[in-house]
């Protein structure tokens, strides 16, 4: 006689389950499961019978193991408790037990779980219930620096966990989104498809039959998709300026905005000039060093971060030969 335990993940619909699952739950004696598991109506569609258990007994699990054969079917999160104490009792007095996965996660699963604790976040947390858009937003622009100063140090341990906080900002942004009921509600699968069809179309060397030579013809026919994408948001008023973020750090900005003159062959007198309305003669030099910069194959802003962060060890350094005052 034998026991198996039959492991499932609730992160796969109920039913789906491997051939070799199905055959020894029609092949076992006895199938036994827990009240109220999701597994239960398809086991029913398929005619197998089940016998419900509200709390798992091992001993009695062993006995009737040990009088035909027998498959426990585990709750969704697993049931290590009964396995380690199943395994207490059968070291002693020998019998078969098998552990069976019946399905496994597939890639990606494990983000359903981040929508269903968002979901609940935010109908029984008072604080995330509260939080709105706007509220978001700097939370979102504080986790991405973040993982920012997690590449830029070196300390690519700690990254995992810094895109965790930005993926939580998107499905935080998401659900709330998806609370509005004037038609510009959303949810995270529409956000996901949205980036799909995005990537698809945008990737026709890899999803069409467009044949390119490499890197540099990949960054061409991306220009001229997002030319027709603008063009058909906009229409005669397209810019290639259109969809620079204008919020984001002035360098950076900078940097964007001259990357997008120069594809387009933009003359150089373009530029601010001093005295030009909104602009000062500071700010005119420090649009020709990012300029400068960006002809020498530099990030601006990356580089003054790198000074800056030289400049604070210097700080510091200083503080610690300080006379104690």
């Amino acid at each position: 006689m034998s026991l198996t335990l039959l492991a499932t993940t609730h992160r796969v619909a109920p039913g789906l389950l491997s051939w070799r699952a199905w055959e020894r739950l029609r092949t076992a004696a006895r199938v036994l499961a827990p009240a109220g598991h999701p597994l239960l109506p398809s086991l029913a569609d398929a005619d197998v019978a089940v016998e419900e258990a509200p709390a798992p007994d091992p001993a009695a699990l062993v006995a009737a193991a040990r009088a035909a054969d027998v498959v426990w079917v585990a709750a969704p999160e697993g049931d290590e408790a009964l396995l380690r104490e199943v395994g207490a009792l059968v070291v002693a007095d020998p019998l078969d037990v098998e552990v069976l996965h019946g399905s496994y996660d597939l890639p990606g699963a494990r983000l359903l779980d981040l929508v269903s604790v968002m979901d609940t976040l935010r109908r029984e947390c008072p604080w995330d219930r509260e939080q709105t858009h706007a509220s978001l937003v700097p939370y979102l622009l504080e986790e991405s620096y973040e993982v920012l100063d997690t590449v830029e140090s070196g300390d690519l341990g700690a990254l995992r966990e810094e895109l965790g906080d930005v993926l939580m900002q998107v499905a935080f942004h998401s659900v709330v989104a998806a609370e509005r009921t004037d038609g510009t509600e959303f949810t995270i699968d529409d956000v996901a498809a949205g980036i799909v069809d995005k990537l698809v179309r945008r990737h026709p060397h890899v999803f069409a039959d467009v044949a390119v030579s490499g890197a540099d013809e990949v960054n061409a026919n991306w220009d001229q998709i997002k030319a027709a994408e603008r063009e058909a948001k906009h229409g005669a008023d397209a810019s290639a300026l259109d969809g620079v973020p204008m919020a984001q750090p002035a360098l950076s900005l900078a940097a964007q905005l001259q990357r997008r003159a120069a594809r387009m062959k933009a003359p150089a007198d373009l530029a601010p000039a001093p005295g030009e309305a909104g602009a000062s003669d500071l700010g005119v030099r420090l649009f020709a060093l990012v300029a400068e910069a960006r002809e020498a194959g530099l990030d601006p802003e990356a580089e003054l971060r790198a000074v800056s962060r030289v400049f604070r060890d210097r700080v510091r350094a200083w503080e610690r030969r300080r006379p104690n005052a």
